[in-house]
């Protein structure tokens, strides 16, 4: 061990880290789930500092040789996220992780000199590292940066799902089947027609992340403590902003008004919200995917899901839609981690919300969740999924919601006794219709064509 000191005295930290004591002092405090930041959230802020530190210098306010030691113990600590152990549950604001990053860059800054770790003579984590900045604007602008970067691979990943849904709604762009609404039968689509709106949903989606995207390239950097950019010098944001933009290749832009973005937390808010929306998109075509795979002899067994693993161990030969499943778990995690953005958004009070580090680690989490599992989902399930037309066929010719299609030609009334008589009776609803002599034969081949076509 060695002795570091802070403004509230010693502290005894780990001879071999290179943070030092408000670090030691966080995670001597703050154990509350042994989770930390992911390493795009690390790089996002050492990045950050450094285009900070390189500002600075551009301003005249950091000697050259300062900001080359800080820029280049950024870019080292970038290979060192082990150095970065807080809890994502820490202190309001993040103070405690954007220390570690500053205690980080000055103890690699001192060891380039030759110095011990601790000795803060030359390169200091606040007034150097931290220099024009403070927590309040550096830890929700390396949020956007972390969360922008993330979503990117999100898109890729959506992108491909929606194609694979679009290519199972080409191959089964002929095969009739009973629509249903209310669980209950209704006028006939084709399993192209459910699968084809998969897609057109999750193209939504995607689009409304996209949307979210656009507002997140606002950050509040060079805002500093509460919106006035006290203690930072004239330009200084322009620049940073400038060289931010460039190291992360996103397109930042400072908002229109300073303090605002450090009240709210609008931005993550949306986002988190857009990632709700996929989350119930994806739990409902799960659902759909699980009850058309239902049975296979007392469900409804219109189409197959591959079959991936044994679905019991004390039913031989059971067969389960774990895919769908799992997908369904992975989304009421990502519903629950939205509960706690929405309720962490509104939490905050007067200049600040100090509960980004929540919103952060929440939305981050929920990202990985879904580029980790979309990807295998659509290979293990959606690419490998089979039709039983005979089973569609069987349920759509017995379906008494064809009545409907006769509707214009021998009125609503006629239509709906017709269909009660085919319950009652077994007899598909345009067998009846001939029967009856309620239409001719040419006209029910025009009506049912595709019924028909399918038959010849």
């Amino acid at each position: 061990m060695r002795i570091e000191k802070d403004t509230l005295g010693e502290v005894e930290v780990p001879e071999s880290a290179y943070y030092g004591a408000q670090t030691q002092r966080a995670l001597n405090n703050f154990k509350a789930s042994g989770k930390t930041f992911p390493a795009g959230f690390i790089k996002a802020y050492l990045i950050l500092k450094k285009a900070c530190a390189r500002a600075n210098a551009e301003c005249g306010k950091l000697e050259k040789d300062k900001k080359d030691l800080i820029v280049k113990a950024c870019e080292q600590a970038e290979m060192m996220t082990d150095q970065f152990k807080v809890d994502v549950f820490q202190a309001g604001a993040g103070t405690s992780f954007n220390m570690n990053v500053n205690e980080v860059v000055a103890n690699l800054a001192a060891e380039k000199l030759g110095k011990e770790k601790g000795d803060y003579s030359f390169i200091h984590p606040n007034d150097h590292v931290n220099m024009s900045q403070s927590t309040n604007d550096t830890f929700p602008t390396a949020s956007h940066i972390a969360v922008l970067w993330k979503s990117e691979l999100l898109l890729e990943v959506l992108d491909d799902l929606a194609e694979a849904f679009k290519a199972k709604s080409r191959e089964f762009s002929e095969v009739m089947k009973s629509g249903r609404t209310h669980l209950m039968d209704a006028t006939p689509v084709t399993v192209g027609h459910e699968f084809g709106a998969y897609a057109s949903s999750l193209e939504r989606c995607a689009n409304l992340i996209r949307d979210g995207r656009v507002i997140l390239m606002e950050v509040p950097l060079g805002s500093t403590a509460t919106g006035g950019g006290d203690n930072a010098p004239e330009g200084f944001k322009e620049l940073v902003l400038d060289d931010l933009s460039e190291l992360t290749v996103l397109s930042l832009r400072k908002p229109a008004d300073s303090f605002e973005p450090l009240q709210s937390r609008f931005g993550l808010s949306v986002f988190s919200g857009y990632l709700n929306v996929l989350a119930r998109e994806l739990n409902r075509i799960a659902n759909d995917l699980r009850l058309l795979n239902s049975g296979p002899t007392a469900g409804l067994a219109e189409i197959a899901l591959p079959a991936v693993q044994p679905g019991s161990s004390i039913m031989p030969g059971k067969v389960n839609p774990v895919m769908a499943e799992c997908l369904n778990m992975l989304c009421f995690k990502i519903i629950g981690n939205h509960a706690a953005v929405s309720e962490a958004s509104q939490a905050g009070q007067l200049e600040l919300n100090v509960m980004t580090p929540v919103m952060t680690s929440s939305i981050l989490e929920s990202l990985e969740l879904l580029i980790n599992y979309l990807p295998d989902f659509q290979k293990l399930c959606v690419e490998g999924i089979s039709v039983n037309k005979k089973r569609c066929r069987e349920l759509l010719l017995s379906n008494p919601s064809l009545a409907t299609l006769l509707s214009t030609e021998i009125g609503y009334d006629r239509a709906a006794k017709l269909a009660r008589e085919s319950v009652e009776t077994g007899i598909p609803v345009p067998e009846l219709a001939l029967q009856k002599g309620l239409i001719r034969k040419e006209k029910a081949a025009e009506i049912f064509k595709n019924l028909y076509k399918e038959e010849s």
